[in-house]
């Protein structure tokens, strides 16, 4: 795939990303929307073959930090704020055992 596809493929993946990660939120995602296309705007003239692939890199980083890392809050009260986690997020609590079990031999 040439860079021009690539590029076009990254771009469409930050804004189902960001669509994702800000759903129902209404402001948060018209800020995301602006500035991805802000950034893609500012670079579309980029003819360097090696400075498209670092804006690729940071494009791809950015794109898994907002996935795997950005939980939204939302304020109930002026001291309340409640987390909302995607599924994706969630992860099973193994528990901390501080002497391990002995196995049993046959």
């Amino acid at each position: 795939m040439g860079s021009r596809g690539q590029v076009l493929k990254l771009f469409k993946l930050l804004h189902r990303t960001r669509q994702e990660v800000f759903k129902n939120d209404t402001k948060a995602l018209e800020a995301a929307r602006q500035k991805i296309n802000e950034e893609f705007r500012n670079n579309r003239g980029e003819t360097s073959e090696e400075k498209i692939n670092e804006l690729l890199k940071i494009a791809s980083d950015v794109e898994v930090i907002l996935r795997t890392s950005v939980i939204q809050a939302v304020h109930t009260d002026s001291d309340k704020i409640v987390l909302i986690p995607r599924k994706d997020l969630l992860q099973d609590n193994t528990p901390y055992l501080d002497k391990p079990t002995k196995k049993q031999e046959s």
